[in-house]
């Protein structure tokens, strides 16, 4: 419960203060939490090392710095959603390879757009919702109902559709013959239903659900990225569209995992893993 008051007054105070000083409002903050949450530090530092393995301790230090601050921002982002508009939009991001999503929605069959814990991918959702795209998304519930409904407030208020993670498949699967916009993160497992992957050299588990769907209902998958530029601005980045039924369910998630790890690689602090990501680093 403290922690659904204490979203409530961080959104308070970004809906209140302009854009900068909510910045460094949230940079301030994010600086306590790094001096002094060890297990934090520890934990992006084993994530960084292993993505960088020839980068010495000061170069890992502030890529692990900037990560911090760059979520601080994520949340100040994410408690102004009320404020962001078209006018935003044409402002604030630069929108590429968008005729992708035209053309699979033009083939019938919708689309599963995959994405990462990287840059903003909440506010991508939202861009989505508000340019009119029939969009969904399947998010973890959070474990109080109070800070949930907080989150997908957030979300629906945009035009993002929330599915929660236990009740995904069915309704995923008709969302996709519904020829709709489906959004899933490609980059954790939940479950234990995950496949063994190579990251960086090293094994973890990848979630199957994408490339399952799309085996199963022919839809194409179509990466996607919402990340940060050093003005504060945005872009959403859509890669070329990749059809399940060229590949195994194994060669399909070992083809997506490619690109993600090639997104880590150009904007590790952007990638907002806190949890020690591979066991054996």
């Amino acid at each position: 419960m403290f922690n659904y008051f204490l979203y409530r007054f961080g959104q308070a105070l970004a809906l209140t203060l302009p854009i900068k000083m909510a910045y460094a409002l949230a940079i301030f903050i994010s600086d306590l939490h790094y001096m002094f949450n060890f297990t934090d530090r520890r934990n992006v530092r084993s994530n960084l090392k292993a993505i960088f393995p020839d980068k010495n301790e000061n170069e890992i230090h502030k890529i692990r710095r900037q990560m911090f601050r760059n979520f601080a921002k994520y949340l100040a982002d994410f408690f102004r959603f009320t404020k962001i508009d078209k006018k935003y939009i044409q402002e604030k991001i630069q929108i590429k390879n968008i005729h992708y999503l035209d053309q699979a929605l033009a083939n019938g069959k919708g689309a599963i757009i995959l994405t990462a814990h990287l840059g903003n991918w909440e506010l991508g959702g939202v861009v989505l919702g508000l340019l009119g795209y029939p969009f969904y998304a399947v998010a973890l519930p959070h474990k109080h109902k109070k800070v949930d409904d907080f989150f997908n407030f957030q979300r629906e208020s945009k035009g993002v559709k929330v599915i929660p993670l236990g009740k995904a498949v069915k309704t995923s699967l008709n969302i996709l013959k519904e020829n709709k916009l489906l959004a899933l993160v490609g980059d954790r497992e939940f479950t234990r239903g995950g496949i063994t992957v190579n990251l960086f050299g090293k094994l973890t588990a990848f979630p199957k659900g994408p490339a399952a769907l799309s085996l199963k209902t022919g839809s194409l998958i179509i990466p996607g990225f919402m990340v940060r530029n050093a003005d504060d601005s945005f872009t959403l980045q859509f890669e070329k569209p990749i059809e399940g039924q060229n590949y195994s369910l194994n060669a399909l998630v070992d083809r997506y995992k490619i690109i993600i790890e090639e997104y880590i690689r150009r904007y590790p602090d952007q990638w907002y893993m806190f949890r020690r990501f591979w066991t054996e680093n």
